[in-house]
């Protein structure tokens, strides 16, 4: 019900009923106003005039106030005039002395002000020959009064001379009611005369707007993409003339959209099946037209129709190029998306959208993911960088001392072995770093075999860190002293894996714990199980690893102390292949730690809870190491 009486509201059909009403209720008042306010000047003229004292009136009061006779004998003579007065619309008559004595007044009920001073101001500036109001209105409780103020003045030697003041009061209601009885019935015959009018604008606005409603509809119907029907051509006039037009409009869009409409389903099909993002834009680099690919690429979950974007904000160059810039300098841009949840760099290709005329209408700006392609690209040369570091450093120093030993060193025993002990010592380095360096590329390739079983992990986790406890528990004893303090769960816990990749793990990191803990100290593994994973962790006492490095230690080639890792004979390979090592047991590996206070890896591993095996023969994995 609300939205047909705001149609008809908002309608042409009402705005041409208004126009004609307003327009009429307008003239209406306008004339009712100056009518009324005629009439009502007229009728308080007429008035005055009737309420206007005689002449001789005057004159008597005139001859009583300049008299030279007692002021009781004036008194009484005023009072014998004033009652002589015959007319039944005054009210009230004072008569006031040159002095502002009050001499005399008609109203029998108010002779007691005879004799006392006017406090009148417009009576005592009529006295005074001053600007005084000759025929005020008064209002005294709810009714109004129709004042006259007229000087007494006596002439002599052709001088004038004020001896007083009469003021006649009379009440104005009758006339205002008089007055009321006529506005009443004005304003009676103009609401009926607006009625009819309202009746008969609404007549003629429906008759001027039927065709233009249903030219309307028509219009709406072809908005909606609906081309059938036609509107019926009643009249030869300029409505008529729109009518045919508007049919022949139908024809041409219908034909133009079905065409359109197929040129847009094949760019859609063909933009949407992209793996390049594609932006095209306005002449003012407002994106109008962006595929699923460039809206995954931007971080944007959608762009609205109204919602305008600029290509300089959307590809966060707005401290490098103005939009005047980008179409002056059209070609490839490097930009640099990447967060820390994911690494993302993308090549924009920029190309202008000219028309033959040389009209630039816009930019289109194809994004290319080379994310991958500079992930390699830094890994390569990174690898070349860290290799190349890696081996100079061992050579050099083998170098240096095959030159000592040429210069004369060979001939002194004790030098020349200990020489050839640090040469020996480089070599071994050398040939653990390539295995390793091979090894990763196996894995990278996807060339290494793994022998996968079923397995304890309890019992060969265990079995593994025996063979450290036997080491400090032998004849040749460590630099260093340490001891094993164990948490791990005798529940047996089967996951698939490969025995000697695995222990190749779990010695990488506790060579690693043992290593970097002081002398004597203690390092913590402990085994527990969750719903889904078997989590292994080694925990040692050593100086930890700084916050921001603790992402990178699975890196290749990465060290926390360099000197000191490199010092130690470490290649920096160990945890990256260790990494790679448990992702092909579907596991994951990490590391928590507080620098000062030791540092924990994890491993967690899948496992099958309802696995069942028979007994593990311990001696089976003597022979595998």
């Amino acid at each position: 019900m609300t939205g047909k009486k705001t149609k008809f509201f908002s309608s042409i059909h009402f705005k041409i009923a208004l126009v004609f009403t307003l327009t009429l209720v307008v003239t209406l008042e306008l004339i009712g106003a100056v009518f009324i306010r005629q009439l009502e000047r007229s009728s308080l003229a007429s008035f005055r005039q009737q309420i206007t004292l005689p002449a001789y009136v005057n004159d008597a009061l005139v001859q009583q106030l300049k008299g030279e006779s007692g002021g009781s004998k004036i008194n009484s003579d005023i009072h014998t005039v004033l009652t002589a007065v015959n007319n039944s619309s005054i009210t009230d008559i004072e008569v006031i002395d040159a002095k502002g004595i009050i001499r005399g007044v008609s109203d029998i009920n108010n002779q007691s002000v005879v004799g006392q001073k006017t406090t009148d101001a417009n009576l005592r500036a009529a006295l005074s020959n001053s600007k005084y109001s000759k025929n005020p209105i008064e209002k005294k409780g709810n009714k109004r009064y129709q004042v006259i103020v007229k000087p007494l003045v006596t002439s002599t030697d052709g001088n004038s001379t004020v001896v007083g003041v009469v003021k006649v009061t009379a009440n104005l209601e009758a006339v205002y009611d008089s007055l009321q009885q006529i506005s009443t019935l004005y304003f009676s015959a103009t609401l009926l005369a607006i009625a009819l009018g309202i009746v008969m604008s609404l007549i003629i606005s429906r008759a001027l707007t039927k065709p233009i409603s249903e030219i309307s509809e028509r219009t709406t119907r072809i908005a909606r993409g609906d081309y059938s029907g036609e509107i019926i051509i009643r009249s030869r006039d300029e409505i008529g003339e729109l009518g045919k037009n508007v049919n022949l409009l139908a024809e041409r869009i219908e034909e133009t959209t079905n065409s359109t409409e197929f040129e847009r389903r094949r760019l859609d099909m063909v933009l949407g099946h992209m793996t390049d993002g594609v932006i095209a834009t306005d002449r003012r680099g407002m994106i109008n037209i962006i595929n699923s690919s460039a809206l995954n690429f931007l971080g944007i979950e959608s762009l609205n129709e109204g919602d305008q974007r600029s290509i300089i904000q959307v590809l966060k160059i707005e401290e490098e190029y103005s939009l005047r810039e980008l179409l002056e300098d059209t070609g490839e841009i490097t930009l640099d998306f990447s967060t820390q949840e994911r690494p993302l760099i993308l090549k924009a290709y920029v190309n202008l959208l000219q028309r033959s005329s040389g009209f630039i209408s816009g930019l289109v700006v194809v994004l290319h993911d080379v994310t991958e392609q500079e992930r390699i690209n830094e890994e390569r040369r990174q690898f070349v960088s860290n290799v190349s570091h890696e081996l100079r450093t061992p050579l050099t120093s083998v170098k240096s001392y095959i030159d000592a030993l040429q210069d004369g060193a060979l001939e002194d025993q004790t030098v020349a072995h200990s020489f050839l002990t640090v040469a020996q010592n480089e070599t071994t380095r050398m040939i653990h770093m390539i295995n390793d360096l091979l090894e990763l590329s196996r894995m990278d390739q996807g060339r290494m075999k793994l022998n996968m079983e079923f397995v304890n992990v309890g019992e060969l986790f265990n079995y593994i860190l025996n063979r450290f406890d036997m080491i400090i528990s032998s004849d040749d004893k460590p630099e260093k002293t340490y001891s094993i303090v164990r948490d791990i769960t005798t529940a047996p816990v089967w996951a698939e894996l490969d025995t000697s990749k695995f222990t190749q793990v779990i010695d990488n990191i506790m060579n690693n714990a043992i290593k970097y803990s002081p002398d004597g100290s203690e390092i913590v593994v402990s085994m527990h199980e969750n719903e889904h994973h078997v989590i292994l962790s080694i925990t040692d006492q050593g100086l930890g690893i700084p916050k921001k490095d603790l992402t990178h230690v699975f890196d290749r080639f990465f060290r926390v102390d360099k000197a000191r890792s490199r010092a130690q004979g470490g290649s920096g390979l160990g945890l990256a292949i260790s990494k790679e090592i448990i992702e092909q047991f579907h596991g994951r590996i990490w590391a928590e730690s507080v620098e000062g206070k030791g540092s924990t890896f994890y491993i967690a591993l899948p496992f099958e809870p309802d696995f069942e095996a028979e007994d593990w023969d311990e001696g089976a994995w003597d022979d595998e190491a």
